[in-house]
């Protein structure tokens, strides 16, 4: 039985229209599940008592599980269970301009990057929709706010479960759904170049992140293997399609590994890869764990490394740190329990 948060308005409309009612209904629907926040169909005074029944017969409203929670100032990081006892992270980051919920897409991750803890545990399974949607509006109820920005850089490659994810921008994107605007989400993808074209017709405006971390198909090779897929021609010439197609700017997201990426022959690489590209940096210090071995690059290193892209007039900032002392690295607190 699938889910109730699976599905976007649209395909609720056409649900009720299928069972001899009126598609006025599906918004009914949406509107006790994202505005009244209820947990189950029987709080649905306005639906009649054989509706409530088409719709227990037909879809669960089963949520995942908060099953812990570490916390420090300004960030909040959250392990959801699921329904099969596999668990995925989303993290909370309170910013100037609001808060902020990274969201995970895959119970574990096939893309192997060296560096990253969620690659560590091999894929297990796509998260399906309603898995995305209910970590936001979990975590909005724990707050009892809004959350106005969304980023799917969680566990998993988001464009590896490519469907699930659309339907996910559909609902939490609609007015009468999460209402969150679509210019305050983004989406990070290693660089799978069939997805990044397919995402160049998505009608909505979600911003285009990109996983980086290397300025040549050399290093990239050594620490992301899917380089070996798609090398970096192969993804720039996608990205430039992209561009092409809806006028956006693209996020480059690198990460700092000590004397693995992080020289001044690296930045100026990096500002030739990028010269021509409507694009800006955004430089990651790394956030180690106690399974892999690289190492965070020092502060005056990577300041030297943004002072070189800044000086070749690249746009480039460096990420606040977030979640230094609660296990905040991608996967990490996922790897904990599953390591117990």
């Amino acid at each position: 039985m699938q889910n109730i948060y699976n599905y976007t308005l649209d395909e609720l409309e056409e649900f009720f229209l299928a069972n001899g009612s009126k598609k006025f209904h599906a918004l009914q629907l949406f509107l006790w599940l994202y505005d009244k926040r209820v947990k189950t169909f029987d709080e649905m005074s306005n639906l009649s008592h054989d509706m409530i029944q088409l719709l227990k017969s037909s879809f669960s409203i089963d949520r995942i599980q908060i099953v812990d929670k570490q916390e420090e100032e300004d960030v909040c990081k959250y392990l959801f269970e699921l329904y099969d006892g596999e668990h995925v992270e989303a993290v909370l980051m309170k910013h100037d301009y609001g808060k902020s919920v990274c969201v995970s897409s895959q119970v574990g991750c096939n893309m192997g990057c060296r560096f990253c803890e969620s690659g560590r545990r091999k894929k297990v399974r796509n998260l399906e929709t309603y898995e995305m949607v209910l970590q936001i509006l979990m975590i909005e109820e724990l707050l009892g706010e809004r959350i106005s920005h969304v980023v799917v850089m969680g566990i998993g490659e988001p464009f590896d479960n490519y469907q699930n994810l659309i339907h996910f921008f559909q609902i939490i994107n609609h007015p009468k759904g999460l209402a969150i605007g679509a210019r305050h989400i983004t989406v990070s993808t290693c660089g799978l170049v069939p997805k990044i074209l397919e995402f160049s017709d998505f009608p909505l405006q979600v911003n285009l992140a990109v996983s980086l971390h290397a300025p040549n198909n050399e290093i990239r090779n050594q620490i992301m293997p899917i380089n070996k897929v798609y090398p970096l021609e192969e993804v720039f010439d996608a990205l430039k399609y992209y561009f092409q197609k809806t006028n956006r700017r693209i996020t480059f997201e690198y990460i700092l590994l000590k004397g693995i990426n992080d020289s001044e022959e690296n930045a100026i690489q990096l500002s030739n890869l990028v010269k021509d590209m409507n694009c800006y940096i955004n430089l990651i210090p790394y956030n180690e764990t106690n399974n892999i071995d690289f190492k965070r690059t020092n502060t005056i290193q990577i300041m030297k490394f943004y002072d070189i892209l800044k000086k070749n007039h690249i746009n480039v900032t460096i990420r606040r740190e977030f979640g230094g002392n609660i296990n905040a690295a991608c996967g990490q607190l996922r790897s904990i329990k599953e390591d117990l």
